[in-house]
């Protein structure tokens, strides 16, 4: 099944349409999509987004392992460095902070009919994403390389089975996350 999948490129653009479109309606009913929201967490008063993001999270890790275990699909990480990582979460950060939506929030927001969103969001994306395109090979020859640690994961650093990771990892996300509630977070 997901050989054909693979090789059919509209049902996988349906598909993406589809996810996408899930995702946003999920983001939406979590609350993440509301400017307020989202600078109440950068203020450190409203911790929806993280309960939100460790909850997916979780069920991401889940999910993607207990695939992989039963072979209907395989990982790729693609290398990683310090370089990568520091420029990756300035400009994150930075287009975060500014407008106070992250890429997946903004799509959202701009499908509840926010107009910052659309106007700032949109720009936004598209402008971050044309400079970097521009500055990219100057930037791969360079600083990306900086601190390069490849397609190293947790438990390849640790030379252990996935789920000797996945498990306790999701446990005291779990855990956290039943703090955070119970603390009123």
């Amino acid at each position: 099944m997901l050989e054909r999948l693979h090789s059919n490129k509209r049902a996988q653009i349906l598909l993406g349409l589809l996810i996408g479109i899930i995702f946003g309606f999920l983001l939406q009913k979590g609350g993440v999509t509301y400017y307020d929201v989202i600078v109440g967490q950068l203020l450190w008063q409203d911790f929806t987004v993280v309960k939100v993001m460790l909850s997916a999270v979780i069920t991401g890790m889940i999910g993607v392992h207990a695939l992989k275990s039963l072979g209907w699909v395989e990982l790729h990480p693609k290398p990683g460095s310090i370089g990568m990582t520091v420029i990756g979460g300035l400009i994150f950060g930075l287009g975060f902070g500014i407008l106070g939506y992250c890429p997946g929030t903004v799509a959202g927001a701009v499908g509840q009919g926010e107009i910052d969103a659309l106007v700032g969001g949109v720009f936004g994306v598209v402008a971050g994403a044309t400079l970097f395109a521009l500055i990219y090979p100057r930037l791969q020859s360079g600083v990306l390389r900086w601190g390069s640690f490849g397609d190293l994961t947790l438990p390849k650093l640790l030379g252990v089975h996935h789920w000797i990771v996945v498990i306790p990892v999701a446990v005291c996300l779990a855990a956290l996350l039943w703090w955070m509630e119970r603390a009123g977070l």
